[in-house]
């Protein structure tokens, strides 16, 4: 654990909502792709139909116009001034395909924020960027007046390539303070941070 907290130490990271203001730097970090597959951290804001045919830079004008009316769809993560991290956050209601899952269906009747999304830059994975992201999170929501952050990650292997887990993996979650409150699925657990 030592070794974890110097390697954040020495990445003397900072994070920052995504606004107008910091497109640009969302732009850079994500890639010309949009993330995996062109997704633009739309997936979970777009149904079935309505995300296989916004893939790619349909996904980036959605994800724009969103940023454009002030509303703030998550945070990036800095390292010496340049964009490492993404986490997407913000309130369950605005990702309609949560709603719509018989995995990751509403624990409760209890207002939450979801966690959905995380993207990290390849020359920085393997530092706990993520745990660190998880814990701006908190930060993010409780200033914002939230009481409890929700996530759906998976309990990866240690072979499973990252794009395939951007939801965020279950140790991660555990290690930022979270707990598990659901399982409907062997590998995709509900976890729960209350502030």
């Amino acid at each position: 654990m030592p070794e974890e907290r110097n390697l954040i130490e020495e990445l003397d990271l900072s994070f920052h909502p995504l606004t107008q203001k910091l497109w640009r730097d969302f732009e850079m970090l994500i890639g010309k792709r949009g993330a995996c597959g062109g997704c633009w951290c739309m997936y979970w804001k777009l149904r079935g139909k309505d995300f296989s045919e916004n893939v790619g830079d349909s996904a980036r004008q959605m994800q724009k116009s969103i940023v454009d009316v002030k509303i703030i769809p998550g945070l990036l993560a800095y390292s010496e001034g340049y964009p490492v991290g993404w986490i997407a956050v913000e309130p369950r209601s605005q990702y309609p395909k949560l709603a719509h899952s018989r995995i990751l269906k509403p624990v409760d009747d209890q207002e939450v924020w979801s966690i959905t999304c995380f993207f990290v830059e390849k020359n920085h994975r393997h530092k706990n960027i993520t745990v660190e992201l998880l814990k701006a999170a908190i930060e993010h929501v409780e200033k914002n007046g939230g009481e409890i952050v929700e996530g759906y990650p998976v309990d990866a292997r240690p072979d499973q390539p990252a794009p395939f887990i951007f939801t965020g993996t279950a140790s991660a979650f555990r290690q930022a303070g979270f707990q598990e409150v659901a399982r409907n699925s062997a590998t995709r657990p509900i976890f729960r941070y209350s502030i």
